[in-house]
């Protein structure tokens, strides 16, 4: 917190001086008078960010209320709630609403009006835009999964918000000027009598969606540097009369990446605040961490940016609350703090719920749609460290498509591997009847699939690079599964491959951990001038992970979604049975003994 500046020195000098000049009186000893301190005013700036198309509080894949191990609660229709309570408290003074990202994918609500009755050929309101209408925020800033969808979605999207949507660092590709609207600077009254306060507020998009959505942005968009951008616009903003500037910037604040350096940072907002004059606030978003409230120091002037997060799907709120005063006729803030709010102690708002109830109910009705039986249940439950028929299912469905597409091809005599990743911990397909939210609970990402050819040495070299999700066990020392990955590399961005049969030694350096690399046909070990035609989602594809020798030109890529093909697959035989996919081909090695 800031504290409230003392008297001035001139004003210490004044008021000595007078003193001095008094006459003396015995009866009644002069006293000096303080100055009289300045009114105070207040704002309040209320932030949300990656509620990732979470309106109700809803889980699609298990068909009930949202629950987990913390109690959280989730959706912009419980957000709706905090922000009217806070309104409410506050009588009418100021309160912005702003969003750092993310918002419309990430549910099969959101997937539903993108994909199965697409908002651009119907010509719906989006129902992530019905529910932030509601709210009626002042700005949101586009995050990267914005770009998931394709920009004549994200474009009609903007255009049915009824509030301004921000992405500074998102350019033209070709005549570099910005493709959405940098900034506002949004006239505020903090009361009767008091001047008005002019606030800025600038949104900055992620770089890596040049990397994640390259099929969508390739030659139309380019992302550039959030800090340089920041720098440019922070002084055009101050020159058009804002009083404060705060930041909607949807990137961490750890200074890392996800990917290389051919990129801009991914979470530099610490970074933003620390090399950037003029910044009062700054609400991130993307890298779905609770920050309650941080300060950095500007290098330049000495003042303290206020920093903070509010977790993801909607579970929390972040407030922030800004004393301000008259200071030589100018607005000057004394005083700032956050704090964060949790969804789970409010109800659901009954206008948002309102506002959205049809499609929510459509899209319910949707993902309950059986589309095969099980013969057994299958879970992902221990795909990160064990071989399991749920995702052979998947690179089952890829290496089939793939194979049929390529057929008469020049490619066609070429192996087909294909790559999956444990996206959720907790997939089932139950016994029985299968659905399609148990299928959207498997594959949670809207991924298309593509396929490139590797060389044998370049496959060895994407196992390698895979295997560093998984921590160093030296002989003797105990395997918790629960601690068997380095927390450091989320479990997407660990990949399984099918078509070869391979070990990972984990007492080994990562680099030297693939021990065993043989055709499963043959059992000939794999030579470095090897051949495959490898199948892989677009988000890897395009770079997302950093895996190294998969950016490259694709030999099949026909915009197919992969959730999709795994629905069709199964619909079309109507039976989902290991016997026709799961094959072992892989295990992890403690110094080539089995770990499990």
């Amino acid at each position: 917190m800031t504290p409230p500046p003392g008297p001035s020195r001139r004003q210490v000098l004044a008021v000595a001086a007078a003193a001095a000049a008094a006459p003396l009186v015995a009866a009644a000893p002069a006293r000096a008078h303080a100055p009289a301190q300045p009114k105070t005013y207040d704002l309040t700036v209320l932030g949300t960010s990656d509620t990732h198309g979470n309106v109700y509080n809803w889980d699609y894949y298990k068909d009930a209320e949202y629950d987990d191990s913390r109690q959280n609660d989730v959706g912009i229709a419980k957000l709706a709630t905090l922000v009217n309570q806070i309104r409410a408290e506050r009588r009418g003074r100021a309160t912005l609403v702003l969003d750092a990202g993310d918002t419309i994918q990430g549910t099969p609500l959101a997937t539903y009006y993108a994909k199965q009755e697409p908002i651009t050929t119907t010509g719906e309101k989006h129902p992530v835009a019905r529910a932030m209408n509601v709210i009626d925020y002042d700005a949101v800033t586009l995050g990267n999964h914005e770009f998931n969808y394709g920009l004549p979605l994200l474009n009609l999207w903007i255009r049915q918000l009824g509030f301004p949507a921000l992405a500074a660092n998102a350019v033209n590709a070709t005549s570099g000027r910005p493709a959405f609207l940098p900034f506002v600077v949004k006239k505020v009254s903090l009361g009767k009598g008091a001047p008005t306060l002019r606030v800025g507020i600038l949104g900055l998009t992620n770089p890596g969606v040049a990397i994640w959505d390259k099929g969508n942005v390739e030659g139309k968009l380019r992302f550039e540097d959030m800090v340089s951008t920041a720098a440019r616009w922070v002084p055009v903003m101050r020159r058009l009369g804002a009083d404060i500037v705060l930041v909607s910037a949807h990137g961490g604040d750890s200074g890392t990446s996800s990917y290389g350096p051919e990129l801009p940072n991914e979470n530099p907002s610490a970074l933003i605040a620390e090399r950037v004059p003029g910044i009062d606030a700054i609400l991130m978003g993307h890298a779905h961490a609770e920050i309650v409230e941080k300060f950095v120091t500007n290098t330049t002037t000495g003042d303290k940016v206020l920093l903070t997060e509010p977790s993801k799907w909607g579970q929390r709120l972040s407030r922030m609350d800004f004393t301000l005063a008259r200071e030589n006729g100018r607005w000057k803030i004394t005083s700032k703090r956050a704090s964060m709010l949790n969804t789970n102690t409010v109800v659901e708002d009954p206008a948002v719920l309102a506002a959205v109830r049809a499609q929510h109910a459509k899209t319910v009705a949707y993902v309950n749609q059986v589309v095969a039986t099980s013969t057994v249940e299958l879970s992902a439950a221990e795909s990160r460290y064990k071989d399991t028929p749920i995702l052979d299912f998947i690179n089952k469905v890829q290496t089939d498509t793939v194979t049929a597409a390529l057929a008469g091809t020049q490619y066609a005599k070429l192996p087909v591997l294909s790559v999956a990743a444990p996206f959720s911990r907790t997939a089932v397909f139950p016994a029985g009847e299968v659905k399609i939210r148990d299928v959207a609970g498997l594959y949670v990402f809207d991924n298309t699939l593509e396929a490139v050819v590797l060389s044998g040495a370049e496959v060895k070299a994407y196992l390698e690079y895979s295997a560093k999700y998984f921590r160093t066990f030296g002989p003797g020392a105990p395997i918790d599964p629960a601690q068997i990955s380095d927390p450091a590399v989320p479990d997407y961005n660990y990949d399984i491959i099918s078509g070869l049969d391979y070990d990972i030694d984990i007492s080994k350096p990562v680099g030297q951990r693939i021990t065993r690399l043989v055709h499963p046909d043959t059992g000939a070990p794999v030579g470095d001038t090897a051949q495959f035609v490898v199948a892989v989602n677009n988000y890897r594809r395009s770079g997302g992970g950093a895996f190294p020798g998969i950016v490259k030109t694709q030999v099949y890529n026909e915009q197919q979604e992969i959730r999709q093909l795994l629905i069709d697959w199964a619909q079309a035989r109507g039976a989902i049975d290991p016997a026709d996919f799961y094959v072992p081909n892989w295990k992890l090695v403690r110094e080539g003994v089995p770990v499990f």
